[in-house]
């Protein structure tokens, strides 16, 4: 198999998941994936719903928003896509929700709070990016580029939530941790918490490393995954 084809069999699997999930908004926010060695990126065609999403009819576009292969894409998606596929060539995936919860905690003033294990997992690595209206212009790239910056996880004030990363199955991992973070934030009464230490905060990225974000444990849960969805997503 070459290395598009597993490409868009990984993300069209993470489509499904996100769905199964109750992450998606009916026909709008996107994942999208570059293919290896090559300008191009794959993302969804824009009016299926997530569900309705397979290897085979992923799009194909260049950084320029010429569809090589496919149909048509969603403007917004690719504004928000290709900013950061331009400025991370370390990013092979990205994963944008527009989920209750995530809105929640965005637009909240304090952002996410030091409350549970899932958000500090995130928090040494979480930026921020200020709503500025629907993402069709692409003057906004640059600030999105340099909110992010060299940071895997993304709190668009307002709109929604954002991940980025060198694989699928990671970038699928780290929505995962930012997701249940919200979702606790979003549970709590947050005039009434304990918040974790700062000297636990301190010390909890040399920890996570080992053991959450460790290879073996995302092949473990990506695989693991997979074993939720049946064979549609590969077609």
């Amino acid at each position: 198999m070459n290395v598009e084809s597993q490409t868009r069999i990984e993300l069209a699997a993470a489509y499904r998941l996100v769905h199964k999930f109750k992450w998606d908004d009916v026909i709008f926010t996107h994942l999208s994936a570059k293919i290896p060695d090559t300008e191009h990126f794959l993302i969804n065609q824009y009016g299926l719903r997530f569900d309705e999403i397979t290897a085979s009819n992923l799009v194909k576009v260049d950084l320029h928003g010429n569809v090589i292969e496919g149909g048509i894409i969603n403007p917004a998606g690719f504004v928000i896509h290709s900013a950061i596929h331009e400025a991370r060539p370390d990013v092979h995936c990205i994963i944008h929700t527009h989920t209750k919860e995530g809105i929640a905690v965005s637009a909240d003033s304090r952002g996410l709070l030091p409350i549970s294990q899932q958000s500090a997992i995130v928090l040494k690595n979480l930026a921020y990016h200020d709503y500025q209206g629907i993402v069709v212009d692409d003057k906004e790239k640059e600030d999105l580029k340099r909110n992010l910056g060299k940071k895997n996880f993304l709190i668009l004030r307002n709109h929604g939530l954002l991940t980025a990363h060198e694989s699928i199955p990671s970038a699928f991992r780290a929505m995962y941790h930012l997701q249940r973070a919200c979702e606790m934030q979003v549970l709590c009464n947050t005039n009434h918490i304990n918040l974790i230490p700062q000297e636990v905060m301190d010390n909890f990225q040399n920890r996570s490393d080992g053991f959450t974000n460790s290879t073996p444990t995302q092949n473990m849960l990506w695989e693991a995954l997979l074993r939720t969805l049946d064979d549609s997503y590969k077609l």
